[in-house]
């Protein structure tokens, strides 16, 4: 009798470790199992991530599924060459100057547009040593206008529209100083204007505009010469 209770304290020692033994394995199996769902979890993540990045970028750069999209919104935009130089840049500046550039294949403006804080547009062409060549330009009253440079940058030639209505075309020589121009005012008359080596010559041509008297006295035949008179 004394042998039976050691054997059954022996079997309910095993039967115990057992039980614990079988606890613990399936903890690890659990255990396990969590750590794979966490690893495919954050690759689960980090695809999605990935794919929103590269729907963002598509879009921003392509637009929606391959169209235009709706607003980019930036300071400045940059054109660039198969070989990385700038060829155009469409900028606005710290004072509200809207500009936009046009360069060649060594990176020197050509082209200039732009538009002031003030309302002031224009156009520049120049050459590659950066020299006005032409220049046209819109003011705020209205007024436009168009100016020729030789190869040295020097004005030759302005053509101008006030916002009243008078034009003038002058001519200047290869120092830029002023020697001819033609205009009519914003009384429809006309001027001519030279220079030469000594003071400034001024000729002006009026058109009188025609009244009722003179109407009347262009309608009726001018009367014939008298005998004997002498034509001129």
């Amino acid at each position: 009798m004394t042998g039976e209770p050691v054997t059954d304290s022996s079997d309910f020692v095993h039967r115990v470790e057992t039980v614990l033994l079988d606890r613990m394995d399936r903890l690890e199996r659990e255990n396990r199992r969590l750590r794979r769902f966490g690893n495919l979890s954050l690759i689960g993540m980090a695809i999605i991530l990935g794919l929103a990045a590269a729907v963002f970028w598509f879009s921003g750069r392509f637009g929606t599924l391959g169209g235009v999209p709706e607003n980019l919104v930036a300071r400045q935009f940059s054109l660039r060459d198969g070989r990385g130089a700038t060829r155009g840049t469409w900028s606005v500046a710290d004072d509200g100057t809207v500009r936009l550039l046009f360069n060649d294949g060594q990176g020197r403006a050509r082209v200039r547009v732009s538009v002031l804080p003030d309302g002031s547009s224009g156009f520049t062409f120049a050459d590659s040593t950066d020299h006005r060549l032409l220049v046209l330009g819109v003011l705020p009253d209205q007024s436009v206008s168009l100016v020729m440079s030789d190869n040295s940058g020097t004005p030759r030639a302005v053509l101008g529209l006030s916002g009243g209505g008078a034009a003038n075309l002058v001519f200047a020589d290869r120092s830029g100083s002023t020697k001819a121009g033609i205009g009519i005012d914003q009384r429809g008359l006309g001027t001519l204007t030279m220079t030469d080596r000594g003071a400034p010559r001024q000729i002006e041509e009026f058109v009188p505009e025609p009244d009722s008297a003179s109407d009347t006295t262009d309608s009726q035949p001018p009367p014939p010469p008298k005998p004997g008179a002498r034509k001129k």
